[in-house]
């Protein structure tokens, strides 16, 4: 097998090799002898040969040598022909022929010539004749005037044969090296004009669609939306537009890293374009919200089928990087021309419905034109949320968690509120989520951390019991960066003792990423920070993992308390709990107790602490100072007091303080 850089080398060697051959075409033999002595340099008498050899001898200069061509003839023009095009399948064709004009019986010079330049265009010709058929003037225009024609008259000089050689021979070089350099030119133009239209079509495909899923961005989706517009109002029809938003996406995101956000990302529009039709236009519109344009005709139950599909296809869990992510979407259908006939107005009107949907929990819904008042409100919280910060509007309250056993207050639980100028307290149900939604978590949690641990510091400054102040932590908040040093700082500035703090995560937020948690878990137990995982019992935990986080509490979720009265399974798991977190030396808090009932059962069953309505709702400071300045009267007045007693005092004051709850 050649190398091909040797093969190229050797072309390019041949290219650079001038052509020397020669064809003369004459029907007198004796001419084409002329001609060998001529173009061959031979000398024509014995003078010639002395002179050359008195030169060797005797010194001095010799004649330079004559060029040296390589000699072919041919007594018809026929023949010249076959041999012309012999030599060009040979790959070595002629540079030169030198053509008689009359050369009976065949073919005279003129025939002649325009044959050889059909086999041959690159050939160059002399014209050898002392008379012609033709005037001069007539054989050139016959001939097209050709610049690779010459004309010399017999009797000719050995010097001009010579020098027509010689320059047609360079002329063929230079033209041929000249097409070759063209030649290669136009390939690299035709390579660089297809790398043009490759990188040119991948351009556009790039300005048309997202590059991490492949799917139609925002502006494909908009032009494929406008001609099913145009199509619809054509035939008098209607079709469906349906928004689908991923459910906890960026706690996968946020806790699993970008990377494996991509990868999910990925997998979620793999199997979404699996539930299109034929003509069905599924895009992705930015971070986790994809929306499908179903081809007219079509309506709500056509958008129903696809959502269903879609609900099917994500049901099954997700592997990424070795963890087993379950997810789900809520979904919001808009018809054209019924809920919208403009593009803009069609896709709010979807993503309201979509947006209801998530509030509520339903899956899917249709737009009514009540929701957009629903999205309109959402929009102004939105932007109301941005100011409340720095207008000073968040406020902290704080639930007791009281010791069974003694009845004491032991800690609190710092929770978040918003006490909005004109709407009062708003629900943290109403903000929470839209906080986490548009990123504001980070600044927000960060201020909670600093005012707890300021107001645990007031209260000892206060001559206060010393009590821990907990605060809630969210997985978004606990898988960004810094959040330790965000802890560490607010300890600092408060001038606090890390074991007043305590950190509640919930128990979805610590296993997601069980590793990296871990690390994060043994900086705050490093530092005397006590963790509480919040919800237990309502997520995923491995028992192998449990073992291994460096928390302190468990948090019964009120859920289960709840039904303990109603449902025995309930009450089998509180106890399971219970018996698995002393196990582990852990303590347990029970949350939402409400009834005297409940924490009976919760102090038959062992539990260390509880909170909730029956003792205390979340109040304000200043009245959960109240609350420990009864809790020191009430140690002051008896050394031994009865449990129910002080519960009842704690209770009364309770009801004092916060009238109603």
């Amino acid at each position: 097998m050649s190398d091909p850089a040797s093969t190229q080398y050797g072309s390019h060697r041949a290219l650079l090799a001038l052509n020397r051959r020669v064809l003369v075409i004459d029907d007198n033999a004796a001419i084409h002898e002329d001609f060998r002595k001529v173009l061959n340099g031979l000398p024509s008498d014995e003078d010639a040969v002395l002179d050359l050899l008195e030169a060797e001898v005797l010194g001095g200069n010799a004649a330079p040598a004559t060029p040296q061509f390589e000699l072919d003839t041919a007594l018809q023009g026929q023949e010249g022909v076959r041999m012309a095009q012999a030599a060009l399948d040979g790959g070595h064709p002629y540079a030169l022929a030198f053509v008689d004009m009359r050369m009976p019986p065949g073919w005279d010079g003129v025939e002649t010539i325009e044959n050889l330049w059909k086999v041959d265009p690159s050939l160059q010709v002399v014209i050898c004749s002392a008379h012609s058929d033709y005037e001069w003037n007539e054989v050139v225009a016959r001939l097209n005037y050709s610049d690779k024609l010459l004309v010399l008259r017999k009797p000719f000089e050995p010097i001009e044969v010579q020098q027509c050689a010689s320059a047609l021979c360079q002329k063929w070089h230079n033209e041929r090296m000249v097409r070759s350099q063209v030649k290669s030119l136009e390939k690299m133009v035709a390579a660089r004009t297809r790398g043009l239209e490759a990188a040119n079509q991948q351009l556009r495909h790039m300005a048309t669609h997202d590059i991490l899923t492949g799917l139609p961005n925002r502006a494909l989706l908009e032009d494929r939306l406008g001609q099913a517009m145009a199509q619809a109002q054509r035939d008098r029809q209607s079709f469906a537009v349906l928004v689908c938003d991923l459910d906890r996406f960026k706690l996968v995101n946020d806790s699993m890293g970008h990377h494996a956000g991509d990868l999910f990302l990925q997998e979620i529009a793999r199997r979404l374009v699996s539930c299109v039709r034929e003509g069905d236009t599924l895009a992705r519109q930015g971070g986790d919200e994809f929306v499908f344009v179903l081809r007219p005709p079509g309506g709500d139950e056509d958008a129903e089928a696809v959502a269903q599909r879609a609900q099917q296809a994500l049901a099954a869990p997700m592997r990424i990087d070795g963890i087993d992510i379950h997810t789900s979407a809520s979904f919001g259908v808009a018809v054209y021309p019924r809920d919208g006939e403009r593009v803009e107005i069609l896709f709010a009107n979807a993503d309201s419905a979509m947006y209801h949907a998530k509030q509520n929990g339903s899956g899917m819904r249709r737009f009514a034109t009540t929701m957009g008042d629903t999205a309109t409100h959402r929009l102004r919280l939105e932007s109301e949320l941005h100011q409340a910060l720095t207008a000073s509007q968040f406020e902290l309250h704080f639930q007791p968690k009281v010791d069974i056993a003694t009845g004491t207050i032991r800690s609190a639980e710092a929770l978040l509120r918003w006490r909005h100028p004109q709407r009062g307290l708003v629900p943290p149900a109403d903000f929470i989520p839209v906080v986490e939604e548009t990123g504001q978590i980070g600044p927000i949690g960060n201020w909670v951390l600093q005012q707890a641990c300021r107001q645990a510091r007031a209260w000892r400054d206060a001559g206060l019991p010393q009590i821990r102040v907990a605060v809630n932590i969210s997985a978004v908040q606990f898988h960004q960066p810094g959040l330790v040093d965000s802890v560490c700082r607010a300890l600092q500035e408060a001038d606090l003792d890390p074991r007043s703090l305590e950190i509640e995560l919930t128990e979805s937020c610590v296993m997601t990423n069980a590793e990296e948690s871990i690390e994060i878990l043994e900086e705050f137990s490093r530092m005397g920070v006590l963790v509480s995982v919040d919800d237990f019992g309502t997520g995923y935990s491995s028992m192998s993992y449990l073992r291994r986080f460096p928390i302190d509490k468990l948090k019964i979720d009120k859920t289960f308390v709840a039904g303990m009265g109603t449902h025995s399974d309930d009450a089998s798991i509180v106890q399971a709990i219970v018996s698995l977190a002393h196990g582990l030396r852990l303590k347990v808090v029970a949350e939402g107790v409400e009834t005297a009932a409940q924490l009976a059962a919760l102090k038959e069953m062992g539990c260390d602490q509880y909170q909730g309505y029956y003792f205390s709702g979340a109040v304000p400071a200043e009245d959960f100072e109240k609350l420990l300045r009864l809790q020191s009267v009430a140690r002051a007045e008896a050394e031994s007091p009865n449990l129910d007693e002080t519960w009842s005092k704690l209770t009364a004051l309770r009801r004092i303080v916060v009238p109603g709850k």
